[in-house]
Order: structure tokens, then C-alpha cells, then sequence
């Protein structure tokens, strides 16, 4: 397998054993291929998961004490989170060893943006009602007490809705985000008995000294941002819903012009020698020789007749789309098995082997002709990238047929339980897929419009999945939850739309700001 350690390890002893053979001549070595890409992969992984781990914490920090203008407040979710991180792999791992589940070296990266998210989400739901019952004139102790009862439930339903949305993806047949679901699930349900017991508990010791040395946990600001924006939220609801309905209708057409990229070789840094390797090749090979599409052909009974074999070959060389063959040792067009019941073809598409155009070709016509053309009494099987992409592309649109529509009626479910309602939750639905295919259009104007970019990921939709499906419903249960909360101490509509927007607006920008943009490649 091309992920085997030890795989990896060859390419790497490859490298180094060659390469001072070549000190003091003018040639130059790259080793690159399908195994040499997963190693480079596999590093630049490392080194994402480095950056994206300081990055987030320098960013969390700082929007923090800008809120709180506490080094403790801004410390507390930090401290939190590593310890859940340092709990999860353990749990995770000993789930994965119990079920026999593959996990993906994605994981750690996508488990580190998800704890620091929810887990800041939850201590900042936290911390602001603590501090506001404190600004009501609440003891210390009451104040604790009130905030974690009100906050309480909202954590539990956000936790319960983003585990039920993970959970969701083992619904996948796409193994790499099968994998992800119970490991997520398993560190949200982590931070979220965290946040209700072993954060309380460190608030009733420090007291209100967490805000320290800000004495503004004391009074009540006035003339804030989130006022104003309450004010005319609950004065002009319809234009605010308009507007803003608008404009995330506008940028949710932009997911229209969506393209598919699965050129695993643009996800790599260019300064890598796999990719150095792959563009030099590209520069005197045609596109389909740097990794050709392989016909597998098996004899079910005795050796292969040649004559079939190369009658079978030309069939194959003449399907639109392929350039030809290449050749097998000996000058033959398929290369045979020793015993003589084995053969393989080596055909060399006229387009790159991660192209559309390949995909198609590979998991449709050139599939059906190598099956329905083979020798009698054998069996064919076509195989290379642009086959296991076209299988990849099958099984991640099925994946996303099935896993959004049973994850949007799990969520909504727990939203009816919270809310006691049938028709808010199908509401608070439509403005998260709203919210997905908005997310998805501004990222193809970006970065296919703006950047020039031949498309994005094909793995993004999920990963937009589980960052703004999954993780951002815990906004809408935090608002709503505010909004019925002031509507049952008989405020009206309105004014209870103004109040949730003035509480619950703050605990909003400082998560969404420390999610560092997925990949568009």
C-alpha cells in the first residue's frame, strides 16, 4: 500500500542512497511518484498541523484579551482545550483499536480546529453569562450558578447536534471521511463535559479575579456595537432579513460555477521533490505517461493467447481519449506474468490522469470497452489514478447525496427538542444550507474567480460540511435559545430579538474568526 510506513521509508533510503552517487555531476535526482507524493504529503501534513496549531492559538488569544482584556479569560480556553486534546487521540485511538476503524492522517489537523472552535465557543457562552449576571448584581457564587443552568442546555444541544452531524459521516463509503466522524465525535463530547464541569469548577475558585485586571465585568457598556445592531435588528427585522438573505443568495450562486479538482500533485508545496520530480517529467513526457491507466487482464483458466492479447490491446489503444500504450519489456504492448495467466496494459491518456476528462474516461468508456472487449475466459479490471479518482468522485457525490440530507433531519431533530417546536427548526435548516452553499460560492469566486484557481478540492464540500453545517448550528441554538429565553420574561418579539442579538451577538466573531480557510486545492 502506498501509505505503509515501510513503503515510505523505502522511497525515503531510495533518496538517500542515490543522491551523493550523483555529487559532482551534472545530474539531478527526484524521486517522485504515488508513494514518494504520500511522503512529502505525509510531512507537509506536520507542518500544517504546526502552523495552523500556533496560528490559532495567537489568534485566539489576542481576539480574547481584545473581548475580555483578561490574560486569564483569554489563557482559560486555551489551558481547556489542551488538556481535551491531550485526552481525545487516547480515546480515539482505543476506539479505533476496539471497532478495527482506518483513521486518516487528516484527522489531527481537522480535530485541532474543531477543539479550539467549539471548545472557545463553549467557554465564551460561559464566561459572557457569568460576567452579565455578575453586571445584574448577582453574588459570585449565584452568578456561576445561573450561567452554567441557562448555559448548560445550550452547550449540551450544540454538542448533541455537532456529534450527531459527525456521526453522520459514517454513513460515507469514502473511507477518509468515514474515519473522521468518530474521532470528532468522540473530542466534542470531551469538550463539552469540560466546558459544564472542569471550567465551572475553575471559575468558582478564581471567582470574578478571571477577569482580571478589567473592572469591566462591573458595569454595564453602553453604546456597544452589538446594541446598535440589536436596536435595528428589532426595528427593521424584515430589511435586515432581506438584505442579508440577499446577499447570501448572491454568493450561494456562485457555488453554481463550482469545479472539480483532483490533482493531488497541486495540493502539495511546490518546493517538495515530488512535485519538482512531476513537473520535470511533464516538461518531456505527455500528460497520461506520468501515471498511466492500467488494464488488468486475468486469465480465469490456462496461460493468455498473445494473439487475443494484442488484439485486445489495440481495442484498448483505439477508445477516444487514449494516446496509445506504453510499451511493455520487449516491445510488446501488454506486459505478461511469468506463468503466462496475467497481463497488464499501460495506456497513456491524451489528457492529464487527474483531469475531468480523465475521469470520465477511466470510469466510464475505457471501463466499459476493457470489460465488454476482454478475451474470452478472462477478466478484466482497469485500474491507475484516474480510475481510483473515478471511483473516489462516484463515491463522494453518493456520500454527499446521503450524509446531508440524514444530518440536516438529526439536527433538526435536536432543535425541535430544544425549541419544543416543530416549525422554528425547519426555519433555522434552511438558513443552514443557506449558510453552506453561501460559504461555497464566496470560496469559487475567491479562489477560481479571483486567484484563477482550475477548481477546488473535491473534498471541500465536506470539510465546508463539517465546519459550517455541524460546528455553526451551535450559533443558531445559542441565539434562539437566547431568543426564548427573553421571550419567556415577556418581552415581545421584537424586543427579544434585540436582546439575544446585544448577548449573544459578542460570543459569535471570535470563533468564527480563528478557523483558518480550508485548502481550495
Amino acid at each position: 500500500m502506498a501509505d505503509d510506513q515501510k513503503v515510505l521509508d523505502s522511497v525515503q533510503r531510495i533518496r538517500d542512497t542515490v543522491k551523493p552517487m550523483l555529487a559532482g555531476t551534472p545530474l539531478t535526482l527526484a524521486v517522485t511518484g504515488d508513494v514518494a507524493m504520500q511522503l512529502d504529503n505525509q510531512d507537509a501534513f506536520e507542518n500544517a498541523l504546526t502552523i495552523v496549531s500556533i496560528a490559532t492559538v495567537v489568534l485566539i488569544i489576542v481576539l480574547l484579551l481584545l473581548i475580555y482584556r483578561s490574560p486569564i479569560a483569554a489563557l482559560l480556553p486555551i489551558v481547556t482545550v489542551s488538556i481535551v486534546s491531550a485526552i481525545s487521540p487516547g480515546l480515539i485511538a482505543l476506539v479505533a483499536k476496539a471497532t478495527d476503524l482506518q483513521v486518516d492522517q487528516s484527522l489531527q489537523i481537522i480535530l485541532t480546529i474543531v477543539l479550539f472552535g467549539v471548545g472557545t465557543d463553549y467557554i465564551l457562552f460561559l464566561l459572557f453569562r457569568y460576567r452579565e449576571r455578575l453586571r445584574a448584581g448577582d453574588d459570585k457564587k449565584e452568578a456561576l450558578v445561573s450561567a452554567v443552568a441557562r448555559v448548560g442546555e445550550v452547550i449540551a444541544s450544540a454538542a448533541a447536534a455537532i456529534v450527531i452531524a459527525f456521526m453522520a459521516l459514517l454513513l460515507a463509503v469514502f473511507g477518509a471521511f468515514r474515519s473522521l466522524g468518530p474521532g470528532l465525535s468522540i473530542a466534542v463530547a470531551v469538550m463539552a463535559l469540560a466546558a459544564v464541569t472542569l471550567v465551572p469548577a475553575v471559575v468558582s475558585l478564581i471567582g470574578p479575579r478571571v477577569f482580571w485586571p478589567s473592572k469591566s465585568y462591573q458595569r454595564v457598556p453602553r453604546g456597544s456595537a452589538f446594541q446598535g445592531l440589536g436596536r435595528f435588528v428589532g426595528r427593521r427585522p424584515a430589511v435586515v432579513a432581506a438584505v442579508s438573505g440577499l446577499i447570501m443568495l448572491g454568493l450561494a450562486l456562485g457555488s453554481l460555477g463550482m469545479a472539480t479538482d483532483y490533482d493531488q500533485t497541486g495540493q502539495l508545496p511546490e518546493d517538495t521533490e515530488s512535485s519538482q520530480g512531476f513537473r520535470d517529467l511533464q516538461a518531456g513526457f505527455p500528460a497520461g505517461a506520468l501515471n498511466p491507466t492500467t488494464v488488468y487482464l486475468r486469465s480465469d483458466g490456462g496461460a493468455l493467447d498473445p494473439a487475443a492479447l494484442e488484439q485486445y490491446a489495440n481495442t484498448l489503444k483505439g477508445v477516444p481519449g487514449v494516446g496509445g500504450i506504453m510499451p511493455a519489456p520487449g516491445g510488446t504492448q501488454a506486459a505478461v506474468s511469468q506463468d503466462g495467466t496475467a497481463a497488464q496494459v499501460n495506456l497513456l491518456l491524451a489528457t492529464s490522469p487527474y483531469s475531468n476528462e480523465a475521469l470520465d474516461l477511466a470510469g466510464g468508456q475505457l471501463r466499459d470497452v476493457a470489460h465488454a472487449d476482454a478475451p474470452a475466459g478472462t477478466t478484466a479490471y482497469v485500474g491507475g489514478a484516474s480510475s481510483i479518482f473515478a471511483d473516489i468522485r462516484h463515491a463522494n457525490d453518493r456520500d454527499l447525496r446521503v450524509i446531508f440530507p440524514v444530518a440536516g433531519v438529526l439536527i433538526a431533530i435536536i432543535l425541535a427538542l430544544l425549541l419544543r417546536a416543530l416549525v422554528a427548526p425547519i426555519y433555522l435548516m434552511l438558513a443552514v444550507v443557506l449558510g453552506f452553499f453561501s460559504t461555497l460560492g464566496a470560496t469559487v469566486l475567491v479562489f477560481q474567480g479571483i486567484v484563477g484557481r482550475p477548481g477546488l478540492s473535491f473534498m471541500l464540500p465536506t470539510i465546508l460540511y463539517l465546519f459550517v453545517v455541524a460546528i455553526g448550528t451551535d450559533y443558531n441554538i445559542l441565539m434562539i435559545a437566547r431568543l426564548r429565553e427573553e421571550a419567556r420574561l415577556g418581552n415581545d418579539p421584537r424586543t427579544s430579538a434585540d436582546l439575544a442579538v446585544e448577548h449573544g451577538g459578542p460570543q459569535s466573531p471570535p470563533r468564527a474568526s480563528s478557523w483558518p480557510a480550508p485548502s481550495p486545492r
